[in-house]
């Protein structure tokens, strides 16, 4: 078997499936290549988004100094808003939705004088 495996590019675990497929479906379930779709129910409307973005710009809890996902994930559902999530899936709404906490903006440090400011803007076009 290590041999086939080795000459097809195939490593043994396919092989495996494929006799697997052999015996509990026959030849030809065998021979073409099953395609696995699973379809997940989504969990997120826009509703629960809009709860979860408010939130996370709000106030952290106390004793932290801003929100994490899993932060964020946990008091979701402790407000039951929905009735379980990962923090995978906060990361991707934050993902889908462009992080709405971090605004773009230009940070002037503050012992920098007027002049320092002008050149900055004639830089960056802000004139």
């Amino acid at each position: 078997m290590k041999k086939i495996a080795r000459v097809l590019h195939i490593s043994m675990r396919k092989i495996d499936r494929v006799k697997k497929r052999f015996v509990e479906e026959g030849l030809d379930a065998a021979l073409i290549k099953k395609l696995e779709t699973v379809f997940y129910a989504k969990k997120a409307d826009g509703d629960f988004e809009a709860h979860l973005v408010a939130l996370s710009c709000g106030e952290p809890p106390e004793g932290f100094a801003r929100w994490s996902l899993r932060l964020l994930a946990d008091k979701v559902v402790e407000l039951n808003y929905i009735d379980s999530i990962s923090h995978e899936t906060v990361r991707r709404i934050f993902k889908k939705r462009n992080q709405p906490w971090q605004r773009k903006g230009w940070v002037i440090p503050p012992d920098q004088n007027g002049s320092f400011v002008a050149n900055m803007e004639m830089v960056f076009g802000c004139i």
